[in-house]
């Protein structure tokens, strides 16, 4: 079978490549992929739900711990170090890590951000307002979960404009306007590291009511993160509890754009806003694909899998598979249920920010429904050149200019 479903100029072109991923699904869902690239290995594509939900779940099968969750092939000395972040963990590791930052992402921490987080739409709307038009991607979808989470940490102000240059760094890594050599992505992740040390630094002398503090804290049972713990889960945090807001927000209104329909639906009914949430993610599906290696010979819909295998899951298909959703390509605001695995396909790895990724979609869905109800396309979106992030970099829209309601800082 000849698809390509891993070409970063796929995604920048067309979005993912929804044609392949249905073809997949019918005729080889476990399908050996070969990498284009020289010198890579080959890997197993997993396209449908049920074979997602199943990797997701196995970590004693499938580890992230191995060769990290990354597609990208790493040096010896780099996995090492991505192997002291929680993503690329596994079970009792990850166990001990995860119940460090549960505390600060139950429901009711989320909630009482909930105040913070409409502040934070409000001002960037407010700074477009009157304008009428503006770059949704950069004066939005961007800054509004870098804020949010610029806050969680206690950021100041003065940092998050850097902070915001890293993230793009991380994750754009096969974009030319992002990063351009694998080196870039090496040296930003030091320098957020040494930032995250030097933050450790601050809160140790200077305790404050925000996750960094709350991090370095010791459990139940008096062990707390190392410092190379603690520093790498700020450099998840960064970029994990930015991009998926980020890219659902871009990615959800590119879709309304596209289905004018649902946001006539919302704006008729507001009520709607409570499943709008979960049908951006699971429509846009902001993260594609993590990857995991085999670490003992298994099976997979009677596919052989071998010890040291690479299994890629991709969500952007699991989350249109037939099976599981009433008309999958139909973009619904009210679909319910809806178990979409945008934030993951469970398991250990389940999203820990999904709580905190609804709330500011919800927030930022109704803000714009209530501030700028006709907004529209002012031109056409800019994808990010990634196989990785189903991301957009810019796309201009246009409103009715409106006032200000809130005072600039």
């Amino acid at each position: 079978m000849a698809v390509d479903i891993i070409n970063p100029e796929i995604y920048e072109t067309n979005g993912f490549p929804a044609d392949d991923f249905r073809r997949l699904r019918r005729e080889s869902p476990v399908f050996w992929h070969e990498d284009p690239a020289q010198g890579m290995p080959g890997f197993w594509a997993v396209t449908r739900y049920d074979d997602v939900v199943h990797v997701s779940r196995h970590p004693e099968l499938f580890s992230s711990y191995a060769r990290t969750s990354m597609f990208n092939e790493f040096a010896d000395e780099d996995v090492a170090l991505y192997q002291l972040m929680m993503l690329f963990m596994d079970p009792p590791q990850h166990t001990r890590q995860r119940m460090f930052v549960n505390r600060g992402f139950t429901p009711r921490m989320i909630k009482r951000l909930e105040e913070h987080i409409r502040d934070v739409a409000h001002r960037l709307i407010d700074q477009v307002a009157t304008r009428g038009e503006s770059c949704f991607v950069r004066d939005i979808a961007a800054p509004f979960p870098l804020y949010v989470i610029c806050e969680l940490i206690g950021a100041p102000a003065k940092d998050h404009d850097k902070i915001f240059d890293w993230s793009n760094a991380l994750v754009g890594a096969d974009d030319p306007e992002f990063s351009t050599a694998p080196e870039d992505a090496r040296e930003v992740s030091l320098e957020v590291l040494q930032y995250a040390h030097e933050l450790a630094a601050d809160r140790r002398e200077f305790p404050r009511d925000d996750i960094a503090t709350s991090l370095l804290e010791p459990d139940a049972d008096g062990r707390r993160l190392s410092a190379d713990e603690f520093a790498m889960f700020i450099l998840l945090l960064l970029i994990a509890g930015n991009e998926t807001t980020r890219n659902g927000a871009a990615g959800g209104m590119l879709a309304f754009f596209d289905h004018p329909d649902q946001w006539q639906r919302l704006v008729g009914n507001r009520g709607l806003l409570k499943t709008t949430a979960d049908e951006v993610v699971r429509w846009v599906s902001p993260v594609n694909m993590f990857r995991r290696t085999a670490v003992q010979d298994t099976e997979i819909r009677g596919r052989r899998i071998a010890e040291g295998d690479k299994v890629v899951m991709f969500y952007s298909s699991a989350n249109r598979d037939e099976d599981v959703f009433t008309d999958p390509y139909t973009f619904d605001v009210g679909r319910d249920p809806n178990p979409h695995i945008g934030f993951g396909g469970g398991g250990p790895h389940f999203c820990l920010g999904t709580h905190l990724a609804r709330l500011e979609l919800t927030v930022l869905f109704e803000l714009i429904l209530e501030r700028m109800p006709d907004i529209g396309p002012a031109g056409p979106a800019r994808r990010l050149r990634s196989n990785f992030i189903n991301g957009i970099k810019e796309m201009p829209v246009r409103f009715t200019p409106s006032e200000r309601v809130g005072t600039q800082e």
